[in-house]
Formats: structure tokens, C-alpha cells, sequence
């Protein structure tokens, strides 16, 4: 994978924030590997495309001030709620020597032919995996193929999962990742029904029972 760099200018603690961020910057601090923590900056549009790349669990090489180098992993993120900009970023230093555990996250894809076929419904019970490896090894995703699953009985496992030398997955390999469970038959949506219609007769007949308490006590 082609290298990540991100290039950060050191700021002065007492900086108008918002005055950055209208000016097209993104306040962070970046921490970690037994360092003192620092206030940089860095441009908007630099750390998105930077983000968008990396994610959290791919390392960044960021250079601060055009020359000290530093290896990062985006550790947490805030956005604005109503723009969806980056407004902040946790920037993690990490010591390329020692391992480290992260969850990875799994990408989906493939048809199952007991979707396609049976008409079941998918379950997903992990969207992420941990592992432990060095940083330089971290993964970006693991692929989970769900056309592994021909039959209501199959399953997808941490076990089936592929991963490259170094990587060491920390849950159980036989960890259930995904499944299709049988659709539901005539009776059970039958019954589903009943009970639907029984809760909202309860709620009417609450209903009823407080406006009725109301009126009593206006009289």
C-alpha cells in the first residue's frame, strides 16, 4: 500500500480554534509512545483525504512543521453534526517495534446462496475483529465472503477469516461472524400479527381508561 503522509504545523494553545476552522484547518493533538502530547494543525481537505485512506487502523507518517516525522494512527475523530466536517482529530504516535492490539473492521461481500435460494436473512454479530500484530502489519479490513453460506446450518467464523503472517486474531476462531436464519413461516407471521394487535388494543385501552380518569377529575 502506497505510504500516508500527513503534513501538520505545531499551534499555540491559546489559537482561536473556530478561527481555524473557518480558515479551512483542523485543530488535533497528537499523543502517545511515551511522548508529550502537542497541539497541531492541519489543512481540512489534507486530513480528509488522509482519513478517507487510512481509516483508524492504517498508520499515517505525519510531518510536523516540514521536518520531525512521526508514525500515527487517527485514534478518534469529531465532526460537526450538522456539516459532517472534521472539527478535531486524535492523532495516537506509535512505536513501530512493539505490537499492538486494534479492531479491524470486516467488509462484507459475496451472495448467499441461502439468501438468494432459501429466502433466509442474513445476521451479522461482528462488525469488527481484534487482532495483534506490528504496526506496519496492521490490516486494513478483512474480507468475510458470505457465499461461504450455502445452508441454514453454515456460518462464517473468525477461523475462516484470512490474514496475513503476523497477524494475530485475539477472539475465538470459532466466533460466529455471520449467518442466515430461515425465513419466517405463515404461522409465526400469524402469530406476529395477534400480537401486534393485541399491545395496540392495550394501548387503546389505557388510552381510554386516562381520558376517562381526566374527566373525573374535572368534574
Amino acid at each position: 500500500m502506497k505510504k500516508i503522509i500527513l503534513k501538520v504545523k505545531s499551534r499555540e494553545k491559546n489559537e482561536n480554534v473556530n478561527k481555524l476552522r473557518r480558515d479551512g484547518f483542523v485543530p488535533a493533538v497528537t499523543y502517545g509512545n511515551g511522548k508529550e502530547s502537542r497541539d497541531v494543525v492541519v489543512k481540512a481537505l489534507d486530513f480528509k483525504r488522509a482519513y478517507e485512506n487510512a481509516g483508524e487502523n492504517t498508520i499515517i507518517e505525519m510531518e510536523i512543521d516540514g521536518k520531525e516525522k512521526t508514525n500515527v494512527l487517527v485514534y478518534d475523530v469529531q465532526t460537526d453534526v450538522m456539516s459532517g466536517k472534521f472539527i478535531h482529530a486524535d492523532l495516537f504516535q506509535v512505536d513501530m517495534k512493539k505490537e499492538i492490539e486494534t479492531d479491524i473492521p470486516l467488509e462484507f461481500v459475496g451472495v448467499s446462496p441461502a439468501i438468494k435460494e432459501l429466502g433466509g436473512v442474513l445476521v451479522k454479530n461482528l462488525d469488527t475483529v481484534e487482532v495483534r500484530c506490528f504496526p506496519d502489519n496492521i490490516p486494513h479490513s478483512f474480507i468475510v465472503d458470505l457465499s461461504l453460506i450455502k445452508t441454514f446450518d453454515d456460518h462464517v467464523t473468525i477461523g475462516n477469516l484470512k490474514s496475513e503472517e503476523g497477524v494475530e486474531f485475539l477472539g475465538e476462531k470459532e466466533a460466529i461472524i455471520a449467518s442466515v436464519t430461515p425465513p419466517r413461516s405463515e404461522e409465526e407471521l400469524s402469530r406476529l400479527d395477534e400480537k401486534i394487535e393485541e399491545d395496540v388494543s392495550a394501548v387503546e385501552g389505557t388510552k381510554g381508561k386516562t381520558e376517562e380518569i381526566v374527566e373525573e377529575e374535572k368534574k
